[in-house]
């Protein structure tokens, strides 16, 4: 039979091929800029990396270790080799962690809104979810997700910064929440946009592992590294942690062309550097047209905005006719905007402006 927890469940529904949108609307360009991609690419060392390597053994299975990235990524963020649990994007570390840690009746605390996908595996494992809700800044009110906990809590979820809102919170306010909740609820920081903050120089919360046992923290490739095709996710958690998830996971969950591929993108740290200067530039003044547009927004560290406006739904569609394709559906007359490239950027403000004045 099927699970009762998954019998309720709505099903992810991707957005459509770009080639397919561009044929049902008849155009001849389209910019998505609703999936957080790098608009920069990837770091030239992929490719060269993946042409070297080319398809000599690709009839062997991969190093289910993934050892040469596993050494790179320890030795760059200064953690235990052992503490690296790598997954087939953060997709599969989320539903991981949801399927070892959860129990049915366990509740599990998120911030409201943020990535769907929390909720989507807790709720199959028959945990409750308890929401809190973002302040006016759109960040996660610390205080009522410690008030929050209850004997049932077994898991909290910070997205840091939170997609969809891109607020920001420090690690400062990180850890007086660690030293406030029990050790036996795990707080899961979801650090997949970290590398785009400018607001603080170590904005990073992976020292505190070593600290606490109850601490798991998630990084990608597939935002500033550029790798969102090559599906690489892993997440920094206690060695003893680490151990169970290991064994919980899949062998083989990792190609060698994914592994080469971001060992490659992670050695190229002034590729990293280059992006995120080019996104604080472009973020700065995406902000500066919705402050004089007087559009309602929260102030971002990521790579998008989200914005409040009236017909939302209607600007959407006008910006698709466009040729700029842009994130709907995560709140009533909400938009995310993915940053893009200068000159994209300037075309989708300018359209937005137009829209206005028709409006």
């Amino acid at each position: 039979m099927v699970k009762q927890t998954v019998k309720s469940l709505k099903p992810y529904v991707p957005e459509k091929t770009l080639s397919a949108l561009k044929k049902e609307r008849g155009l001849m360009k389209l910019v998505r800029l609703s999936a957080n991609e790098n608009a920069w690419g990837t770091s030239p060392k992929v490719a060269q990396a993946i042409m070297d390597w080319g398809v000599s053994g690709a009839n062997r299975y991969p190093d289910s270790d993934v050892s040469s990235l596993r050494t790179a990524v320890a030795k760059g963020l200064g953690v235990l080799p052992e503490s690296l649990v790598f997954g087939d994007g953060l997709d599969e570390i989320i539903e991981l962690l949801s399927r070892t840690l959860l129990s049915a009746g366990d509740e599990v605390i998120l911030t409201k809104p943020t990535f769907s996908e929390y909720a989507l595996h807790a709720e199959i494992e028959g945990a409750k979810l308890v929401d809190v809700p973002v302040d006016e800044q759109g960040a996660t009110d610390l205080k009522q997700m410690a008030a929050a906990v209850t004997p049932k809590t077994a898991m909290i979820w910070l997205c840091n910064p939170n997609n969809p809102t891109g607020a920001y919170l420090t690690s400062q306010a990180i850890e007086a929440l660690l030293a406030k909740i029990p050790t036996s609820v795990y707080l899961v920081v979801d650090e997949a946009y970290i590398d785009f903050v400018t607001e603080e120089a170590s904005p990073s919360v992976v020292d505190l592992v070593a600290k606490y046992s109850n601490l798991v923290v998630l990084r990608t490739f597939s935002k500033v590294y550029g790798l969102a095709n090559f599906r690489v996710g892993f997440a920094v958690v206690s060695t003893e942690l680490a151990s169970i998830l290991q064994t919980v996971r899949l062998p083989y969950n990792l190609s060698t062309f994914a592994e080469i591929a971001a060992t490659a993108a992670y050695s190229d740290q002034a590729f990293v550097k280059d992006i995120v200067k080019k996104v604080a530039v472009e973020r700065n003044k995406w902000q500066e047209f919705l402050t004089e547009m007087k559009i309602r927004f929260y102030p971002s560290q990521a790579n998008f905005l989200f914005i409040n406006i009236n017909n939302a739904s209607e600007l959407s569609d006008y910006l698709l006719n466009q040729g700029y394709l842009i994130r709907t559906g995560l709140g009533q007359n909400w938009l995310r905007i993915t940053i893009g490239k200068p000159s994209d950027n300037k075309a989708v403000q300018d359209f937005i402006r137009k829209f206005i004045k028709q409006d």
